[in-house]
């Protein structure tokens, strides 16, 4: 798999691949827009152009806003609706893969009395955007009524929607706050087939590679770095092991060494373990 990171576009979205390049990440992913409001900040084109003339084969996702929420209510729901076509479009721009985003929570209402507007949101959102951009359901590491933290939930979103540009990143910190220990080869065993299962390995495409501050069934969204939390090198060894995992871009999001964010040191442990496997196998 390529490794990579989460990387700033911090004065235009040229400015990512140097980022990129300075941790020496071989798959990025970037927010199109702040991820903290509605407002879309439409991209420069002269960024725009500089980042496509220089990005070269270095597959790049877009994350989605942090208010959307698909099992919202009335104004909530229409601007998640817009605010995830305007990423799409965006990523459709940049010649990225698709946009990963967080589905949001039912806020205590239960699952299936939100899915149906689920569906039609997701439906809605892939009428309007193009062929091929992906659209991509991040799993929730499950506090407060969040959505997607079972696969079930989210294999059931799929089915229902019924289009092959509906995906799935797998965030390994999630996976392990909500329930699922991958850490060890047994249950990542378990969670594999529960995988093809519910949802079909074809839709995975992206991993947020993230160590866990917090133990399994936490229910809490605490990124650790890479071997210094509760999955461990041990844990990302069995995780890159994985058939289910060899093939899929691992994107990291984690507090750094220095508290800045994604660095060579954290992308390093993953290629140092991605080496050790090749070797041996």
């Amino acid at each position: 798999m390529k490794i990579g990171a989460h990387v700033s576009t911090s004065g235009g979205v040229h400015n990512a691949i140097n980022n990129a390049l300075s941790i020496e990440a071989e798959c990025i992913q970037i927010f199109a827009s702040s991820p903290r409001t509605w407002t879309f900040k439409k991209q420069d084109d002269s960024s725009v152009d500089k980042f496509l003339n220089e990005i070269n084969n270095i597959p790049v996702f877009l994350h989605g806003s942090y208010l959307i929420n698909i099992g919202g209510d009335g104004q909530h729901l229409h601007k998640s609706i817009n605010s995830l076509i305007d990423h799409m479009i965006a990523a459709h721009q940049l010649k990225a893969k698709g946009v990963i985003f967080h589905c949001g929570s039912h806020k205590g209402a239960g699952f299936q009395a939100v899915f149906d507007q689920a569906v039609n949101c997701l439906k809605s959102v892939l009428h309007e955007t193009p062929d091929e951009t992906l659209l991509i359901i991040e799993n929730s590491a499950g506090a407060g009524g969040q959505i997607g933290s079972k696969l079930a939930e989210i294999g059931q979103l799929i089915s229902k929607v019924n289009n092959p540009r509906l995906t799935v990143c797998v965030d390994t910190q999630h996976t392990l706050a909500s329930g699922y220990d991958i850490s060890k080869p047994g249950t990542l065993q378990s969670f594999a087939d529960e995988f093809e299962r519910e949802i079909g390995v074809q839709r995975l495409v992206a991993v947020h590679a993230n160590d866990s501050k917090t133990d399994l069934g936490s229910a809490k969204d605490r990124h650790e770095n890479i071997g210094q939390g509760y999955i461990g090198d041990h844990g990302f060894r069995n995780i890159m092991r994985h058939e289910l995992f060899k093939e899929v871009p691992f994107i990291l999001e984690v507090p750094g060494i220095e508290g800045n964010g994604p660095d060579l040191i954290n992308i390093n442990r993953l290629k140092t373990i991605r080496e050790e496997l090749s070797v041996t196998e």
